[in-house]
């Protein structure tokens, strides 16, 4: 976190994707893998087959944020582990790195010893009766509430996720090589399990999902909440351990966290790793844990640190990763257009640090398929070049949000600031917002598909039709 200024200027008439495209034979688009806890492939880097990766350094000494993929996560071929770590303070670089390396490692720990208590429950449950009995049994519970199930596994996935976080911060409390007492960092992370989807977030990092909706348009899904100092149930707690939530007179609209009677650290999250001058103040690491149950709508989540989230709306980011030419440079377009965006909205300020985490959720032959089943609007993309501002709001409006978001009801309400009084119509303010310079989406890359140009044989009958009318109008003459 922080405010930094980037190296790479990207001016209002440059295209972003252009240029990230003319890079990507310089940069390797499959990051390194090495090889972690029961044979997981770590990345920390990079592009995979279902994963796209990319950071990006401010003007600071250090960039702050950190990231990883954990491929066969916990030994299981099917599991896969995401976490964004974002850092601050005068040592969050080391804070977010040292979480980055341990945390799914305990995690992975954790995990496996819950499956095994769990195999030894089914051991001592099948005791003592038949072959058939047991089928029975497990029939039943398969043909349980969709419901109850879901609550099983995440009450399981939760309680695995709240002790691995526990641990790690109180490893990095004992850890007398990284000065964790006033820098700490944000862990957003993922883990996908067939069509299970766990989250579990701390701090204001965010973590999104691309679906499509009924008319086969993009709707992000908002997956974690900004945890904020200013929610009310962050807020109350802090203030019930004595700390202080208050905004400084020059960032009236950022809320910070402050020790009783010092005006310090003033951090602008409610929980962390690390800043344990405020563990006592209210300040705490358990994350929010929350489960999603995959559909073939879905396409893929994108993991960002606030330096995304600050400039660029979830229908933007999703835009943006669903349009990208190539998989592998997805998460970096990302990075590159919330770049010029801090440079559009800030001009001459600051630019935060960023990393951005992709996950695919379908192989790469059926994500293609969809994107060439467009709606009419697609193909003749010109609707699409203009993007909306208009439905951008719309869409902003009516995105799902998550359970994690339902927990907190201030939250989970759908800002209605587009809408007037009079149905149909859009306030003053709405006109004003929506024609500005900051809400202008990254235009659409598609390609014509009735280009003259790619099909040589077209190319020839317009010129024969060209020359025969050519030859018919001078003989009239």
């Amino acid at each position: 976190m922080g405010a930094c200024c980037s190296r790479e200027p990207y001016g209002n008439g440059v295209d972003v994707e252009d240029a990230v495209a003319d890079r990507e034979q310089e940069d390797d688009e499959e990051g390194d893998a090495i090889i972690g806890d029961y044979g997981a492939r770590v990345r920390l880097y990079g592009a995979s087959k279902y994963t796209s990766m990319y950071t990006q350094q401010g003007r600071k000494v250090t960039n702050q944020d950190a990231m990883t993929v954990w491929e066969e996560f916990a030994g299981d071929k099917d599991m896969l582990f995401c976490g964004v770590f974002d850092g601050h303070g005068p040592y969050g670089h080391k804070v977010a790195r040292h979480v980055r390396d341990t945390l799914p490692s305990r995690l992975s720990s954790a995990i496996k010893a819950s499956q095994n208590n769990s195999f030894k429950r089914r051991d001592n449950k099948g005791k003592g009766k038949n072959s058939d009995e047991v089928n029975k049994n497990q029939g039943d519970e398969d043909s349980g509430d969709y419901d109850d199930s879901s609550s099983l596994l995440l009450s399981s996935w939760e309680t695995s996720f709240i002790k691995s976080f526990k641990e790690m911060d109180e490893e990095l409390s004992l850890d007398a090589s990284i000065d964790s007492f006033c820098s700490g960092t944000t862990a957003v992370s993922v883990i996908k399990e067939g069509n299970n989807l766990i989250i579990a977030n701390l701090g204001d990092s965010r973590a999104i999902l691309c679906s499509r909706g009924p008319k086969n348009q993009l709707v992000p899904v908002q997956l974690t909440v900004d945890l904020k100092p200013n929610i009310t149930s962050e807020a109350e707690r802090i203030k019930n351990s004595n700390g202080r939530v208050l905004a400084l007179d020059q960032e009236p609209e950022v809320f910070r966290v402050w020790m009783p009677d010092e005006d310090c650290p003033g951090l602008a999250m409610a929980r962390a790793f690390g800043d344990f001058c405020l563990k006592d103040y209210g300040l705490i690491s358990t994350p929010e844990v929350s489960y999603r149950r995959l559909t073939d709508k879905d396409e893929f989540v994108v993991l960002a640190t606030d330096g995304v989230w600050d400039v660029l709306t979830n229908y933007e980011v999703v835009k943006i990763v669903a349009y990208a030419r190539k998989r592998s440079m997805a998460a970096k377009l990302v990075v590159k257009y919330a770049v010029r965006a801090w440079k559009i909205k800030y001009p001459g300020c600051k630019v935060d640090d960023c990393a951005v985490i992709c996950l695919f959720l379908k192989n790469r032959t059926l994500l293609t398929r969809s994107f060439s089943e467009l709606t009419q609007v697609s193909v003749n993309h010109s609707e699409l070049e203009a993007c909306s501002d208009v439905s951008l709001a719309k869409l902003e409006n009516y995105s799902e949000v998550s359970r994690a978001s339902l927990n907190h009801s201030e939250i989970a309400a759908v800002p209605r600031k587009f809408r007037s009084k009079k149905r149909g119509e859009i306030s003053e303010n709405a006109k004003t917002h929506l024609n500005s310079d900051e809400n202008d989406c990254p235009p659409a890359r598609l390609d014509k598909v009735n280009s003259s140009g790619k099909f040589p044989r077209l190319r020839n009958v317009l010129s024969r039709r060209k020359s025969t009318k050519d030859h018919e109008a001078a003989e009239a003459w």
